[in-house]
């Protein structure tokens, strides 16, 4: 019998962006050291896959397609409370240990995290 391989996951780190901002700088520095530590652990435990922390929205811009015209807005188009700020995809067994994963990740203390499975694509044969 096989082996069932690992599966991946992208875990979705969502956070009050504004509320970050105005934290004092030492405790940006704790929480930066936080995930450092995370991040590490996650590569010896060879659960990592990629990962990055994302530009404030006030970088991003929103593309949409309508009636066959590209649409363009600055930031987000609807108004949240917690913004996407960064995101790991890693490889698990099986949801509950990529949950397990997510729950490790500082910012699931004061904001929330996203977990989807990556649905995985099979080109099809020639």
């Amino acid at each position: 019998m096989s082996e069932k391989r690992p599966m991946k996951y992208l875990l979705m780190i969502y956070e009050n962006e504004k509320a970050f901002e105005s934290l004092p700088e030492a405790d940006v520095q704790r929480v930066m050291g936080e995930y450092a530590t995370f991040t590490e652990a996650l590569h010896s435990s060879g659960n990592f896959v990629a990962g990055e922390e994302l530009e404030p929205t006030t970088a991003a811009t929103t593309v949409r397609i309508r009636d066959g015209k590209r649409l363009t807005t600055d930031g987000p188009f609807a108004e949240t409370r917690e913004q996407l700020g960064g995101f790991f995809l890693v490889e698990a067994r099986d949801l509950d240990e990529a949950i397990g994963i997510a729950s490790r990740i500082p910012s699931a203390r004061h904001g929330s995290i996203e977990v989807r499975p990556v649905r995985e694509f099979t080109p099809p044969e020639a």
